[in-house]
């Protein structure tokens, strides 16, 4: 646990005052995303905390482990979300018969031409949705695993380069588990962030029910408008991980890694790479706010989400029916923050 400084000092660590260039880039950068979240609030309604996290893990250049139960409109919130950058979208429907070459692609020899031509898989996209990732065979997953971390596919001993940006949004049942292949703690940890999309408020689902009952299938994607291209995406990437961030706020984030492998509800804690994916998040959510530093504030919204996936309950409080979440909000805030 962090000590806290005895002198007085301002109530969040604030680095040099930034450059007016460097502040106009980050005011830029949050009006984009603003737009973004705006039309991608046309159609995935009552799900604002969802769509920022889903931002945000697009933002850090991270994959994301969306978890929820089926109807929630995940398929849309990926289709949406292509939309407003005119990206490419693509989805696969995991399942036990899946085979690494129906992911990554394939050559097939070409009886006219005589010669091996090149199938690529769905991952050659910008948006990629994995629909119950849990439902195929370790081999493929880490076929599509492999993919993600490294950003290029091998077939047949040539390298193919993905076109940036790259995002895989992978999602699992939460309650149907019969026939499935979860995945293990070290392929968890390559996704940035796992998303819960819960039910929405009774308001926004009669909104939703009214709108849907009244559109032709696939109506509702018309009113999402272009935002932006590709170009501009990755330009946010490269802004946002310029956001400052001063030792203190790191050694926060270090702090909850490591409060998490210190907990006696925990069996499993975070390792360094969950530090960096909060550090990572934290400049997401600083640039989400047009500013150009991370607060300690940033470090504890990303907690959640970042860590939920990367720690494992002890047997005892998994039969006392405690929650990760629950675990982990008492370990944040545990963990004394940086005043100064």
């Amino acid at each position: 646990m962090m000590q806290e400084s005895d002198s007085p000092a301002p109530s969040e660590p604030v680095p040099s005052e930034p450059a007016p260039s460097e502040v106009s880039q980050v005011r830029s950068l949050a009006e984009l995303i603003q737009r973004m979240r705006g039309e991608i609030g046309r159609v995935i309604i009552g799900q604002d905390v969802v769509i920022d996290e889903v931002l945000a893990a697009l933002l850090a250049g991270g994959h994301v482990l969306l978890e929820g139960k089926p109807g929630l409109g995940k398929t849309q919130l990926v289709n949406a979300l292509a939309k407003t950058f005119g990206g490419v979208s693509a989805r696969i429907q995991f399942t036990p018969d899946l085979m690494p070459s129906d992911v990554t692609g394939f050559r097939l020899f070409d009886m006219q031409s005589q010669t091996f031509q090149l199938r690529r898989g769905p991952v050659f996209t910008n948006l990629l949705l994995a629909d119950e990732i849990n439902r195929a065979p370790a081999k493929t997953q880490a076929a599509l695993l492999e993919v993600m971390q490294e950003q290029q596919v091998t077939i047949d001993g040539e390298t193919l380069k993905l076109a940036p940006p790259f995002m895989t949004l992978a999602t699992q049942n939460p309650v149907e588990h019969e026939g499935t292949y979860p995945l293990p703690e070290a392929q968890l940890d390559r996704f940035i962030m796992k998303v819960l999309i819960g039910y929405p408020a009774q308001a926004a689902e009669c909104e939703i029910v009214t709108r849907s009952a009244a559109e032709t299938l696939g109506g509702g994607m018309a009113s999402v408008n272009l935002v932006c291209g590709p170009a501009e995406i990755i330009a946010a990437q490269r802004a946002t991980a310029a956001v400052q961030v001063v030792g203190e706020v790191v050694a926060y984030a270090v702090a909850i890694a490591q409060a998490t492998r210190d907990s006696r509800s925990i069996s499993l804690g975070a390792g360094t790479r969950g530090a960096i994916s909060l550090v990572r998040i934290g400049k997401a959510y600083a640039a989400l706010n047009a500013r150009d530093y991370v607060t300690p504030d940033d470090i504890k919204k990303a907690s959640l989400p970042v860590l939920r996936h990367r720690v494992q309950l002890t047997p005892e409080v998994a039969i006392s029916g405690q929650e990760v979440d629950d675990v982990l909000r008492t370990i944040v805030d545990s963990v004394a923050a940086p005043r100064g």
